[in-house]
């Protein structure tokens, strides 16, 4: 018997499906693939949830009293501000952006509120319709689910398994916690539910996630498209150049309609309702 296999002699051979060190193997990728594909939509089954509204953006984004206090500690540490080596600039330079980016978590808190406040509020067939839905971790995942359990109302998270920032927050309820290894099958999840769609500031996941989701719209891979959001000009028009695209004639210009910018919570709240209600409430 091997000796990487534990069990009593009754229990020998060993079931395949119980085989953890098989089931944790390359050979068996494709397994651990389908579970991951599979047992998600069990529970939302189970839950009644058919779509849901995500918001997505940086994990680094924190609730602005945290943000200044961090700014505070740092400029305590490092003193004279005029004569710092390259870690102390690059601390300060950390915290100051924190404290930049900060309004954006209140916002997004706001905006779920608002969204699930207006789910909540739907005739009782339609109660169960447009869930909010994040990554799970911290930053604006938190404040989306937050959001949601701040008015009494449910909300998913779709955790990643990373070396840093794991873990879900604790504004989702265990039932509908989930923890990936796979982001392409975390994508799916994200994509195949999603009825509307915002992007906050956020770097190369929220990037990720963002084009891809454009182009599966933009190629007609979405049966109908959701509409995006894409909140905070001055980020958005800060880091992508989306006009130059359309200059280079990489993409079309009424790809521009595939997505609205906005900058409040009250445009991002009306935008969405409006589509949503147009597209399956009328």
């Amino acid at each position: 018997m091997p000796e990487s296999i534990q069990c009593s002699r009754d229990e020998w051979p060993i079931k395949s499906y119980k085989d953890l060190n098989f089931l944790n193997s390359d050979d068996a990728r494709n397994i651990r693939v389908l579970c991951e594909m599979t047992e998600p939509g069990l529970r939302f089954a189970e839950e009644k949830i058919k779509d849901t509204i995500v918001l997505f953006g940086s994990a680094r984004i924190m609730p602005i009293d945290v943000a200044q206090a961090k700014l505070d500690d740092v400029q305590a540490a490092i003193g004279d501000p005029d004569h710092l080596n390259a870690a102390e600039k690059c601390a300060l330079h950390l915290a100051q952006s924190a404290v930049k980016a900060a309004p954006y978590y209140k916002m997004a808190v706001e905006l779920a509120e608002e969204l699930t406040k207006w789910s909540m509020s739907l005739p009782e067939k339609d109660q169960r319709r447009f869930i909010i839905c994040s990554g799970g971790g911290p930053g604006i995942m938190e404040a989306a689910n937050r959001g949601a359990h701040n008015v009494g109302g449910k909300s998913i998270g779709l955790g990643i398994s990373l070396p840093f920032e794991q873990g879900v927050n604790e504004y989702i309820p265990e039932n509908l916690q989930f923890e990936f290894h796979y982001f392409f099958v975390r994508k799916y999840w994200f994509v195949l539910l999603a009825k509307a769609l915002v992007a906050f500031p956020g770097g190369f996941g929220t990037m990720d996630e963002l084009f891809e989701i454009l182009t599966l719209v933009q190629t007609g891979k979405v049966a109908t498209a959701p509409p995006i959001v894409l909140f905070g000009s001055d980020f958005w028009n800060s880091v992508i150049n989306f006009e130059a695209l359309v200059e280079w004639g990489t993409i079309s210009p009424e790809d521009l309609d595939l997505f609205k910018v906005v900058d409040t919570v009250e445009e991002a709240r009306d935008t969405i309702i409006e589509q949503l209600t147009a597209r399956f409430l009328s």
